[in-house]
């Protein structure tokens, strides 16, 4: 065995680096390296000023080498000797160059190929970095191996994102389709029998909304568990890779690191969903663009407030209180009847406001030019007032339990305040008038009034 190991070693020592086969006409140059006469030729044929070795890269000075005699001898010697079985093993498994047939002992770091000699000096890779292929192996499979634990990490992280996506995107949806049901439930229930259809339709188109939804996310699932599966493969394909030898690992290892470099997770699950609405009867979608078209956002004037009223911090809303009679605090505040002005007057166009009543009492809601300091009663067309009767109102008794919402819309040119009950969406009456100067919304609490809230709303459905 161990005379086996030592012929081969021999034949090997007697073998040209570059062809493999036994020297012919061997020649040492400068570095201590034998070669073929031909070979070294061949392989500095277009070189210039420096001439690197095959085998260790050393720059020789010059073309020189020396012919050795000796070492002919003993490769004529040599090539008496039976072949081992090692020896052509070692030759097969050597891969050679396609285009110059010899041996890949070089690895072009810049262009991730295996070299041959020939090709280091070729105008394709001269100005590349360049390895030997025991060197390039060793550096690349520890970088290889550096991307185990990030892959495995990524891997991890995706299952984890799915995880909280997943549970994350199902239960918003959920409640976002539980709160909107409870919304549309009690509009169908203001509008009894005729919405009821429409209840189911939408419920259905809901249920599609949520279905689309969920086909996504089995989408968005479907494409992470693929992403997972292409970086189980990659870590898999490293893995392997990383136990072959150097030659076979070489092969091909720009693609991995290309894929690895390249790698993409796909986008964050979102999704948009369509919020649905009543199909409302006909008057309805008038009054629903009137809102919207016409809304505006008033504000109580505490200057005007009866002392008696007490106005909310952000002047939105407004409590009757029983108090003993005392001085005003306001030289404007109306002193007999209850009542506060709007900020915010108009003297022009159309304009929609709500107002929201709660607790028991009279209330009186309109619009007026100014109004007297000395008024028992709400101003109203008929009294005569000059100046102060140009106004309208309305009048009535409140009700315990659920708030009453009135809407209130003035068109100016027309002369026209109208009144809707907004809980129903049905429309109450209309006063009309010929409206001159700057009119101011006013909101007026009866004296018998104990526990009445007025608040000013803005709708922004």
């Amino acid at each position: 065995m161990a005379f086996a190991a030592s012929l081969a070693d021999l034949q090997e020592e007697a073998s040209c680096p570059v062809c493999l086969d036994y020297l012919t006409d061997p020649v040492t140059i400068h570095c201590g390296h034998n070669f073929c006469l031909f070979c070294i030729h061949q392989c500095w044929e277009d070189l210039q000023d420096i001439f690197p070795c095959p085998v260790c890269l050393h720059h020789c000075p010059d073309r020189s080498f020396k012919k050795n005699p000796q070492l002919c001898h003993l490769t004529d010697i040599v090539k008496q000797l039976p072949t081992t079985s090692s020896k052509r093993k070692g030759q097969e498994e050597k891969p050679l160059c396609e285009k110059h047939n010899q041996v890949l002992a070089l690895f072009c770091e810049e262009d991730m190929e295996l070299l041959c000699p020939q090709c280091r000096v070729s105008s394709d890779h001269r100005d590349h970095p360049q390895t030997p292929t025991e060197q390039a192996a060793a550096s690349h499979r520890r970088k290889l191996r550096s991307y185990i634990k990030p892959l495995r990490k990524q891997i991890e992280d995706a299952e984890l994102g799915r995880e909280i996506q997943v549970s994350k995107s199902l239960t918003e949806v959920q409640w976002k389709m539980k709160k909107w049901r409870r919304e549309l439930h009690s509009e169908f229930e203001e509008l009894n029998d005729f919405l009821r259809k429409e209840q189911v339709a939408i419920h259905g188109r809901l249920l599609m909304q949520e279905k689309d939804v969920e086909e996504k996310l089995t989408q968005y699932i479907s494409q992470i568990s693929n992403h997972m599966s292409r970086l189980q493969n990659l870590l898999s394909e490293i893995t392997e890779k990383c136990s072959q030898g150097d030659l076979e690992f070489l092969t091909g290892i720009e693609s991995i690191h290309n894929r690895y470099e390249h790698l993409k997770c796909p986008a964050v699950f979102s999704y948009e969903l369509r919020k649905e609405s009543c199909n409302f009867p006909p008057h309805y979608f008038g009054l629903q663009n009137m809102m919207s078209t016409f809304q505006v956002d008033l504000t109580l004037d505490p200057e005007t407030a009866h002392p008696n009223l007490i106005i909310s911090k952000d002047r939105k809303s407004v409590i009757y209180r029983t108090t003993e009679a005392n001085c005003l605090d306001h030289h404007e505040a109306f002193t007999s009847y209850p009542a506060v002005l709007s900020c915010e007057g108009f003297g022009a166009g159309r304009h929609f406001w709500q107002v929201e009543l709660r607790g028991t009492g009279e209330w009186s809601l309109g619009v007026c030019r100014n109004f007297p300091s000395n008024a028992l009663i709400p101003p109203r067309p008929k009294d005569g007032w000059g100046q102060f009767q140009r106004c309208t109102r309305t009048w009535g008794t409140g009700h315990t339990g659920q708030a009453m919402r009135i809407g209130v819309f003035l068109d100016y040119e027309l002369g026209e305040v109208s009144y809707y009950n907004w809980n129903s969406r049905s429309y109450l009456y209309t006063l009309t008038d010929t409206f001159t100067g700057k009119l101011m919304p006013y909101f007026s609490i009866g004296p018998s009034s104990k526990s009445l809230t007025i608040s000013m709303v803005l709708d922004e459905r």
